[in-house]
């Protein structure tokens, strides 16, 4: 069960425990994680279940797809370089303790 920290623009953090195999945009749903809509459901089509991978994290997830990168470009808020899409971070045990910022707006 990786324990997961989102950082709310405010600065208040929610953590949880989160079962291997969902994604982070279903973990953060299902908890009730204000800040990620995923109007699209987890298909990477619509941008709205960005966030901002902590710096020390980044490097320990597999790079974007296309797809992804391509919707990165068209986020409302300011894309940074660890800018992910949540649906697209399949979550499992090397995850645990997993830091991310929400953005201040999806729209």
């Amino acid at each position: 069960m990786p324990d997961i920290v989102f950082v709310h623009p405010d600065g208040r953090e929610e953590g949880f425990e989160a079962p291997d195999g969902v994604s982070l945009m279903q973990a953060a749903t299902s908890y009730g994680i204000d800040g990620i809509v995923a109007e699209c459901g987890g298909s990477g089509i619509c941008a709205t279940c960005h966030v901002y991978v902590d710096p020390a994290w980044a490097d320990r997830l597999p790079p974007p797809e296309p797809h992804e990168r391509d919707m990165l470009e068209v986020t409302a808020a300011v894309r940074r370089p660890t800018s992910r899409l949540s649906c697209q971070i399949r979550l499992d045990r090397q995850l645990q303790g997993l830091r991310v910022e929400i953005p201040d707006r999806q729209y």
